[in-house]
């Protein structure tokens, strides 16, 4: 049987929870890592009904969007849902677990996943985030070059967009001595040396780096090894917030925002006046994303397309681009499509579930 540790660590080689915006609180809620898990009941929210349908189905692990805990809790008598939620999950020896805005901020998590439901090509991050990445630069002897690399990328490092294995490398002369104590790889103690190195540096994310300096140390053939780490002011294009893409042909205002509705499956659209210019280039953001027009704009996109938008924000479109809410619940839905996908395939043995409870707490009366 998996254990909750096993699955939760699947779910963050997919999305990092360094990736998690600072207000936000994924990770494993309820629940010990070491528990052997029955089942997995796949939700955008983590309530009380959710709990309940896991017990009838008999999963003992929730993986939701959202986190049932935001706030730190002070007390548990069940006055209010989250309480109850969380005494309810306790109780039953359930594990819940979020996965909230570290996902929505890599490459192939929400924001994809609604462009994958409209079809949108060229899909890519809308704002990029900045010094999230470090470079690695070590000096090592050409015959122990290629070993490096190879345990270097296992671990994390030479990942640039579809490509992995990614590094420079120049050769230049080494010097060293070592003293009496010394156990030298090459030469020998007391006596200044020279030797061949191969100067490779190699690029990673910098919650790896732990990960990476182990591995080095571990292939490393010299007893001191010669490097150092920078961070990075680069742009990574595989993180971030909200997408941007094109549709396979520009449609009219009126002609897309049905084409939305219907990929969505939407009861209603809440939009700015229509535009004049067709509808082709794409941005959007799965939940509250209001903060991320000036980027669309900056994008020159047709629509943004997200949800949580207030009267007065919706002025901010000054008739250059079209803003489409289209409700919080209803944008990220299919969130939980995209999380039993994915998980799957690692875990065939075990059932993975999505739930039949609609969490969204708003309704529309027509």
């Amino acid at each position: 049987m998996f254990t909750v540790q096993q699955i939760t660590k699947h779910l963050e080689d997919f999305a990092p929870r360094i990736y998690q915006e600072s207000y936000d609180n994924s990770g494993l809620i309820v629940g010990d890592p070491a528990m052997k898990v029955t089942g997995v009941l796949v939700s955008l929210d983590a309530v009380e009904a959710v709990v309940d349908e896991a017990i009838e189905r008999g999963c003992n692990m929730i993986v939701a969007h959202h986190p049932i805990v935001f706030k730190g809790l002070k007390k548990f008598n069940g006055r209010n849902y989250v309480e109850r939620t969380v005494i309810k999950a306790i109780k039953h020896d359930i594990a819940i677990y979020a996965i909230h805005t570290n996902l929505d901020n890599v490459k192939g998590g929400v924001n994809f996943k609604i462009a994958e439901k409209l079809n949108l090509e060229k899909v890519q991050i809308l704002a990029p985030k900045k010094q999230n990445q470090m470079k690695l630069t070590v000096f090592v002897p050409p015959s122990n070059v290629s070993t490096l690399i190879d345990a270097l990328s296992k671990a994390g490092a030479g990942q640039i967009g579809d490509y992995d294995h990614c590094s420079f490398r120049v050769t230049g002369m080494g010097t060293f001595r070592g003293n009496k104590n010394a156990n030298p790889t090459i030469g020998v103690k007391e006596q200044l040396e020279e030797a061949k190195e191969e100067r490779l540096e190699m690029i990673f994310p910098t919650y790896l780096e732990g990960k990476i300096v182990r591995t080095l140390q571990k292939h490393h053939p010299y007893e001191e090894v010669a490097y150092y780490l920078q961070l990075l002011e680069n742009t990574n294009l595989a993180i971030g917030a909200g997408v941007v893409g094109y549709l396979p042909e520009a449609l009219s205002g009126e002609v897309f925002l049905q084409y939305l509705k219907e990929r969505m499956e939407l009861k209603c659209i809440r939009h700015t006046h229509l535009i004049d210019t067709p509808i082709q280039k794409v941005a959007l953001c799965g939940g509250s994303g209001s903060f991320l027009l000036r980027s669309a704009m900056a994008q020159r996109a047709d629509v943004f397309i997200t949800a949580d938008y207030k009267y007065h924000e919706f002025f901010d479109a000054e008739g250059k681009i079209l803003i489409a809410d289209i409700g919080h619940y209803e944008s990220e839905k299919y969130t939980s499509e995209l999380l039993r996908d994915y998980l799957k395939p690692a875990f065939e043995a075990l059932n993975i579930y999505i739930t039949e409870n609609n969490t969204n707490p708003i309704h529309y009366f027509y």
